[in-house]
């Protein structure tokens, strides 16, 4: 939760990423692991976000990702950065905590816009694994996969 929150301050106001995440962080009653860990996919996230904006922008394409609701447009982004970047999450396990998200967090039809684009992306995308150096995105031919299972 404190990923989705700190994601979407940061998205809304545009506040500084370090800035938010001392903040929420010392705020929350996360464990060391635990901080590290929502430290860490607010960052990977950032980092990427154009990447996983062109990914939700594939999935989702009656929707421009501007207009898609901040928590919806969140949730995905951090779905979608968990199935390309852990080997430690099982997709399903990404995919139903961002549905559980977006019913805690979003409007009604939250849950069922969400499970849809990350229905379509693991569908057709499997299950990415990204390295430092760059994305791999949909139609390149990039050495950035290191893996890819459907």
């Amino acid at each position: 939760m404190v990923a989705l929150q700190s994601l979407f301050e940061i998205d809304c106001v545009g506040h500084d990423i370090e800035i938010v995440l001392e903040y929420r962080l010392l705020d929350s009653k996360l464990p060391p692991n635990g901080q590290a860990f929502a430290r860490m996919l607010v960052e990977g996230i950032v980092g990427r976000l154009s990447d996983l904006d062109r990914l939700i922008s594939k999935y989702a394409p009656e929707w421009p990702v501007d207009q898609i609701a901040v928590v919806d447009r969140n949730v995905l982004r951090i779905a979608m950065y968990e199935i390309a970047t852990s080997d430690n999450t099982p997709v399903k396990v990404a995919i139903n905590e961002a549905v559980e998200l977006a019913k805690m967090f979003g409007s009604g039809s939250s849950r069922r816009f969400v499970n849809g684009v990350l229905g379509s992306f693991v569908a057709e995308e499997g299950h990415l694994f990204w390295r430092d150096e760059g994305a791999w995105m949909p139609g390149q031919d990039s050495m950035s996969v290191v893996s890819e299972v459907g």
